[in-house]
């Protein structure tokens, strides 16, 4: 036998139990805009080039490019489409931007936890140190918000074999680290049911652009062609969800950025037929459906 992580149990896309989103949408679709500050000299983070000798300051000034100017010219676009969006947060970011988020903050959109920076990575702390990042994490969003997160996404998307459990011990309701299916999914944890929200690693431009090099055109056809190859498959009344998965420093380089508005723009002409949303939301339409039809519902408390 292999060794299995026991979060949630096999189930095969066909036969599942159809449901529908609000409106009777069958496709979802959300952006997960990640807002990410980054150690000087130090830590990890994406390359634009091999990093040399510390301080890095091509791909330090690189990254920070995302965070003074493409995330703005991104607010534009997301205004110009009257688009909302999930915020996928470095705490971090609270002391070093805060203008940015007070922005997101007036658009309403959901703020996600996202670690403290991803110069750091929590799969490689113990767990009472894991703990205290997540924690760290969540006191400042709450403190800047008035509410708790209730969705995290991991920096590095790095897990412990105990994150899950952290995760709803510390109260929250959702993990996006888990990118197994096109819909939610129930997984279990030593605290209760945590929802495993379908996160792109493919429609996401770190590994597009980064790490397959693929060029803006080819990252917005890749966004088109998997919504609407989604349309497709969706006519068979199983919902899905799309997250478009997207980072200032990378998307908001003005030659993708053109790309992007292609893109996205496609997308809002079919508004009438989907559910634009924000993670939270699928979130709360997932949580109350019947028992049962979710995967995972059946078995986990």
């Amino acid at each position: 036998m292999l060794p299995t992580h026991g979060r949630y149990e096999y189930a095969a896309w066909p036969g599942r139990t159809p449901y529908a989103w609000p409106g009777g949408a069958t496709l979802a679709v959300y952006l997960g805009v990640n807002l990410e500050h980054f150690a000087f000299g130090e830590g990890l983070g994406a390359e634009l080039a091999p990093g040399g000798p510390p301080p890095d300051v091509l791909n330090f000034a690189w990254r920070d490019y995302g965070n003074r100017v493409g995330a703005w010219r991104l607010l534009e676009l997301l205004d110009e489409l009257r688009l909302p969006a999930t915020v996928l947060l470095n705490s971090a970011m609270y002391d070093f931007a805060p203008e940015l988020l007070a922005a997101h903050r007036a658009r309403g959109d959901e703020m996600a936890g996202h670690g403290r920076t991803n110069s750091e990575r929590q799969s490689t702390l113990p767990e009472a140190d894991e703990a205290t990042l997540i924690a760290d994490s969540t006191a400042a969003i709450t403190r800047h918000e008035g509410a708790p997160p209730r969705g995290w996404l991991s920096p590095w998307i790095a897990e412990s074999r105990v994150t899950p459990d952290l995760l709803a011990e510390a109260g929250y309701a959702y993990t996006m680290n888990w990118c197994a299916d096109d819909a939610p999914i129930w997984m279990q944890t030593r605290a209760g049911r945590l929802l495993a929200m379908p996160y792109p690693q493919e429609v996401n431009d770190i590994p597009a652009v980064v790490a397959r090099k693929d060029g803006a055109a080819a990252f917005a056809d890749m966004i088109l062609d998997d919504f609407h190859e989604r349309l497709h498959q969706t006519q068979d009344g199983m919902a899905q969800v799309m997250g478009i998965a997207l980072h200032p420093y990378i998307i908001g380089q003005p030659h993708r950025m053109r790309h992007l508005r292609r893109a996205l723009a496609g997308i809002a002409q079919h508004r009438d037929a989907i559910w634009i949303t924000t993670a939270g939301a699928i979130h709360d339409h997932v949580a109350a459906l019947p028992p049962g039809v979710v995967p995972g519902s059946e078995w986990v408390a």
